[in-house]
């Protein structure tokens, strides 16, 4: 009998990619650096850097490569939280709207820092009114889809859980009446797996849905 399946989104959730573009930009430019609003929900806030046009912009861009994706850190807790869902039973599916080439980047960079993770699905982040993840959720139907950016879960299908992971506030997009359609909200993903394993029977995972 197949496994309850919970995804989860990569960057804001399970990996820190705020903490990584501060060391790609070390790497385009040769100085890390220096924080400038730890509250930020944008990396671009975050960090004390300049809007970039033209050479520079492609400079940057460029260290956003294979290497840039296998290797983008834990955020504190994640890896703990993901083993308590697998050991509840659950099958986790990271969902990410990365290139489909850094697929395998991505996953490698899951199972290296000890995610119980080996299935990534790479969408893509189209631009457009619906969600890029939409119809890769709608395909593997979670029990729950747990993202920290809003709209990506515009166009979910309302039988899968959605769980807002809410981070640093300034400047955050998750606000408004897009709000309407989460089911719930967190603080971080080892908010969302205590408060969704506490509100199901241990021996049936489905009851968490």
């Amino acid at each position: 009998m197949a496994k309850p399946i919970i995804a989860l989104d990569a960057d804001g959730v399970l990996l820190d990619f705020n903490l990584a573009y501060a060391g790609a930009w070390a790497r385009a430019f040769g100085t890390r650096p220096r924080k400038r609003d730890p509250l930020a929900y944008w990396a671009i806030d975050r960090w004390e850097v300049e809007r970039l046009q033209g050479e520079r912009l492609d400079l940057l861009r460029h260290c956003f490569d294979e290497s840039f994706w296998s290797s983008v850190p834990a955020i504190d807790g994640a890896v703990a939280a993901c083993h308590a869902l697998h050991d509840a039973g659950y099958e986790l599916v990271c969902v990410s709207a990365v290139h489909a080439c850094y697929t395998d980047a991505r996953l490698r960079n899951l199972r290296e820092l000890g995610f119980p993770i080996e299935h990534v699905v790479a969408t893509g982040a189209t631009a457009g009114d619906r969600s890029p993840k939409a119809d890769a959720l709608a395909a593997l139907q979670p029990h729950a889809f747990v993202d920290d950016y809003l709209p990506f879960f515009v166009g979910l299908p309302a039988t899968i859980h959605a769980a807002l992971v809410h981070r640093s506030p300034n400047g955050t997009p998750n606000v408004g009446d897009g709000l309407q359609a989460v089911h719930s909200q967190h603080a971080d993903l080892a908010d969302f797996v205590a408060w969704w394993l506490a509100r199901r029977p241990t021996d049936d995972p489905g009851k968490g849905r």
